[in-house]
């Protein structure tokens, strides 16, 4: 009887899959993170500096045009720090899923002559997209030191929450994507279709307050989105505390038991990830025959 090698998947000789045993080889982690960064500014004059002009000039697009030109500068406290709160956690799952579907595809040679656990592959971008927000997170310490700004323990525990789903919340369905796109690759074109809705999807151009009297009877579906979830964490975080009565922003601009809703968003940012790590074991071994 014959083997079907090309239907075995291509794993770690020592019989180490999943994302623990990307944990067990963070050397190749490191490799593969440094590698996409290097690519990313390889040639480039600024090099690193163009991940702080990039969100700053975003920044200056929305606060010019959505405050400015549509007004709602007035009617949002600190506009432009609520915009940049909302753009630092929007460029992060935009930037994961687009580059966690394309992970396994940009990395055939890799797929096809190294035996590593795919997995690599997905949680690297992810990484890379943490790295990436630094600069924009670092330049918003800045802003809101500037507008007086201090942190507080609930600040903190809501920033630490925030980091916590995006990190759960983008693994996971980084995890689906990338094998999914090695099967179907239409899910990339879908995937930048999705990604457009985000930024809508979220209170950043807009108050939290702005739902609660456009949609009251439809907020809690609104809250079960972990992205949305994710923005208000990091405005309690930062935005509230560069406004002129943070006691009273924190009560009417966010939702009751609002970390609450964040430890339900990382319940669910935990249950995506499992679902993301099975869905991945059981359609992996169709990878090595598909790249």
């Amino acid at each position: 009887m014959t083997a079907d090698y090309a239907s075995l998947p291509l794993v770690d000789p020592a019989g180490e899959s999943g994302l623990l045993a990307v944990g067990r080889k963070q050397y190749l982690l490191r490799l593969l993170v440094r590698r996409e960064l290097t690519a990313r500014y390889s040639g480039s004059f600024l090099g690193l500096l163009w991940s702080y002009f990039n969100p700053l000039t975003q920044l200056f697009i929305y606060w010019f045009v959505m405050g400015k030109i549509m007004g709602m500068a007035g009617k949002t406290e600190q506009f432009a720090i609520h915009v940049f709160v909302g753009l630092i956690a929007v460029h992060f799952f935009t930037e994961t899923f687009n580059a966690g579907t394309r992970s396994i595809m940009r990395n055939k040679a890799f797929v096809k002559k190294m035996a590593l656990p795919l997995e690599m592959f997905p949680v690297s971008t992810v990484l890379v997209s943490l790295l990436n927000a630094g600069p924009a997170l670092l330049l918003l310490v800045v802003i809101c030191l500037f507008n007086g700004w201090q942190p507080d323990l609930v600040g903190v525990a809501a920033f630490a929450l925030a980091t916590l789903i995006m990190v759960t919340v983008g693994t996971g369905v980084a995890l689906m994507l990338s094998v999914a796109n090695v099967l179907w690759r239409d899910t990339g074109q879908l995937v930048g279709i999705l990604t457009n809705f985000i930024r809508f999807s979220v209170p950043m151009m807009y108050p939290f307050t702005r739902v609660t009297g456009s949609i009251p009877d439809y907020l809690e579906y609104y809250l079960a989105n972990p992205i949305a979830d994710v923005v208000l964490l990091l405005q309690r975080a930062f935005w509230v505390g560069t406004t002129s009565d943070p006691g009273r922003i924190s009560e009417s601009h966010f939702p009751d038991n609002l970390m609450t809703h964040g430890l339900i968003a990382l319940a669910a940012g935990v249950v995506l990830l499992v679902i993301g790590q099975v869905v991945f074991s059981r359609l992996e071994r169709r990878v090595p025959e598909r790249v």
